[in-house]
Order: structure tokens, then sequence, then C-alpha cells
């Protein structure tokens, strides 16, 4: 997949679905009732990078400061959906070991994944930071948990909603109308093509966690060095 055709193909449909009034609301986002809950693979970006990110917020959040943004601790790219979220799953249904061993042995010949965030893209109800890996270290260790969780018996949802190939992170969400998307889509045009940083993965993540990666909801089940 070429991710930077991926990431404007995205932005130019999502946009004019922003600015025609046919975004999606996200109603979940704050109901404490919701109890979808799987395990994931993923990485987080340094500091440095949530603090560029932080800032580009800041402005998404002087025109719109009633929807969902995502404080550092809950930022993030999915390596792997590995269990998608669904309601009432909990860890008392899976052997936890299990799950670390075959990461593990996923990673044997792994690399370090450097990956450089630049510019700003979006979905219908969402604000990502693109992400591009520097090689394709990402995209083949995701084929090697593809495989090694596929000759497995273990409950695993991998690929069942989408197959996953890119790396970006999404920073913010739509829970209520927009006050002004047209000035909405001119703060992320300004960020288009805005260099946030590059940064070298030091860990692997495997965590139990609700559908937005919320700090309060997670579980860290292991941490995979890199």
């Amino acid at each position: 997949m070429n991710l930077a055709e991926h990431y404007n193909q995205l932005y130019k449909t999502s946009s004019e679905t922003i600015l025609n009034g046919n975004y999606e609301l996200d109603s979940k986002i704050n109901d404490p009732s919701d109890s979808r809950f799987g395990i994931t693979l993923l990485l987080r970006p340094n500091e440095k990078i949530k603090s560029n990110i932080q800032l580009f917020l800041k402005d998404l959040k002087a025109v719109e400061p009633d929807q969902y943004y995502y404080p550092d601790s809950d930022i993030h790219i999915t390596v792997m959906s590995i269990i998608s979220c669904y309601e009432d799953f909990s860890l008392d249904k899976i052997n936890v070991e299990d799950y670390i061993d075959i990461i593990q042995k996923s990673l044997a010949d792994s690399s370090e994944i450097k990956i450089e965030f630049r510019g700003v893209t979006a979905s219908n109800s969402a604000i990502m930071i693109q992400g591009f890996p520097s090689d394709e270290t990402l995209n083949n260790l995701r084929n090697k948990l593809r495989e090694n969780f596929r000759n497995s018996n273990l409950e695993q949802s991998i690929d069942s909603r989408y197959s996953i190939s890119a790396a970006h992170s999404t920073v913010m969400r739509f829970t209520e109308k927009l006050q002004n998307p047209k000035k909405i889509i001119e703060v992320v045009g300004n960020f288009r093509d805005y260099n946030f940083g590059e940064f070298k993965a030091e860990k692997l993540e495997l965590v139990f966690n609700d559908w937005y990666q919320k700090e309060e909801n997670t579980i860290l089940l292991n941490n995979f060095e890199l």
C-alpha cells in the first residue's frame, strides 16, 4: 500500500463528508456502561512527538472545544488488534501467556521499528496523525503475527474488521455536532504536512483495552523490548 496515497484519499473523501455535514458522532465514548473490550499489541510515540501533537490539538480545541481529545497517555499506533473489542470480553476467557509466547515468537527476527509522524488526515468521525514506517519491519511483523495466530487454536479476530496496514494515530473523535466544520478543516489543512517528528519504538505493549484505549480502562499484559 502507498501510505501517502491512502492518507490523501482518506482526507479528500472525509473532508468533503465533514463539510457536507454527513460526519458521524461517537455516542459511546463517554458511556460508562460500554462493555466492549479486547486485547491489542501497540506502540507509543515519544514525549517530544506527543508535545507536538498537543500543539495541534490546542488549535483544534480552540475551534471545537466540546469534542473528545486523546490525552498523551492514550495516544498510540495499533500494531495488531488481536482480539477486537466486543461486549463482555474478559481476561478470564484466555490464557495470556499463550498470547505472549506467540508474539515473542513473531518478534524473533524483527529489527527496530522507526516511524515518522508527518501530516494529518481524517475519517468521517475522527482526526488522525499520519504515520509512515521507515521500512517494511512493521508490515513484516504484522504478517508474522497473522500467520502465527492463525496457525494456533487461540481466540483471535485479526483482520476481522479490516486488514491493518497503516500506522496512523487517532487523536480526536467527534462526539458533538460540529460548531464550525469549515474552520476545523481549515485547522487540519494547516497541519496537513506538518512534521511531528520521527521516533524509534523502544517497546511494544500487549494490553487489555476498551474501544478507545483509555488509560483508566487499560491493563498492561506484557512489554516486549525492541
